[in-house]
């Protein structure tokens, strides 16, 4: 019997989607490297969403958002609980599909302390 992740409903899809299309872009072949690069110089851990969101990495690596004058963070704090904890989910999965070079070169912030 395979895995198969419950399905739950957004609550507020507008925020989520907003929010999940910038994480998507900032995993994005041409940024993963420089927000990795951001994340490290900030001497956060990586899997770490919540402070990365707070210190305004996000913006900083996707044009998009920082243009519409929305911060990752205060998107972040308009969603509800269950909503937050979905997009945790979804940013940690694509911080597992970052390519294997990448993975490599920033392999001390994918380490477990």
């Amino acid at each position: 019997m395979a895995f198969e992740q419950a399905t739950i409903k957004v609550e507020n899809e507008a925020v989520f989607a907003e929010l999940k299309g910038s994480i998507e872009r900032a995993f994005r072949q041409q940024s993963a490297g420089n927000f990795l690069k951001r994340v490290q110089n900030a001497s956060f851990r990586v899997r770490h969403l919540e402070p990365i969101l707070e210190k305004g990495i996000l913006e900083k690596v996707d044009g998009e958002l920082a243009r519409s004058g929305k911060t990752g963070w205060g998107l972040y704090q308009a969603l509800p609980v269950s909503d937050q904890a979905q997009i945790r989910e979804f940013y940690l999965s694509k911080l597992e599909e970052v390519d294997a070079a990448l993975r490599t070169r920033f392999r001390k912030l994918y380490q477990y302390y």
